[in-house]
């Protein structure tokens, strides 16, 4: 039997989601409301992560493994990430993807869609849904570099320039200069509407 962890943060939609799994043959392990830190354990009991992709955060490291698992990963004990990616939301599947996942299904599928990403990661398999060919190609032409994306999730998270300039050991002029440079990349009008674009894509 294929076993599965659930990451999502909402517990009513968690719980939906469990219900799904184990009426299907799936055995649901453990249930997760975020993303499980501190380093993975050589073996897991899980054979498949699925997560809500906008759980994971931008450093998230797939328990077990974050490369590509091989043929047979769970029956080796390996465990793969297959990450529920909401369509319109590119930057949250690039999240995704850095994360080390192997499958992807769009939010708006259908359950056969899920179910059948499930059993092809637990064989070793990838799946990508074709509904997300759009957005893979949105996620690869994401404009901001690591750099210019770390000025601008501290700021979204109401830090000053000079706190900034403090964090990531830069000087306050070498920060305006990374958001004048993200607000002309992404076309906004000042450093709120930046922010407001770039959660929006979910990139920070």
């Amino acid at each position: 039997m294929i076993r599965v962890t659930v990451v999502y943060e909402e517990r009513l939609l968690r719980s939906a989601l469990e219900e799904l799994l184990r009426s299907n043959g799936v055995q649901v392990v453990s249930s997760l409301p975020g993303w499980p830190h501190g380093p993975a354990a050589e073996r897991s009991e899980t054979d498949v992560y699925v997560a809500d992709a906008e759980c994971l955060p931008p450093t998230a490291v797939a328990p077990a493994t974050a490369s590509v698992p091989p043929r047979g990963a769970g029956a080796a004990g390996r465990s793969a990430l297959l990450a529920l990616v909401p369509g319109q939301r590119p930057g949250v599947l690039r999240r995704a993807h850095a994360a080390g996942a192997v499958g992807f299904v769009d939010k708006d599928s259908p359950k056969g869609r899920l179910l059948e990403a499930v059993h092809r990661l637990a064989k070793g398999e990838r799946f990508i849904d074709d509904t997300l060919a759009l957005g893979f190609l949105q996620a690869a032409e994401m404009p901001l570099t690591r750099r210019e994306l770390s000025v601008l999730s501290l700021a979204a998270n109401g830090a000053p320039i000079a706190e900034i300039a403090a964090t990531l050991f830069l000087s306050k002029g070498t920060v305006r200069n990374y958001m004048a440079s993200v607000i002309r990349k992404v076309g906004a009008r000042n450093r709120v509407d930046a922010i407001r674009i770039a959660q929006g894509a979910g990139w920070t």
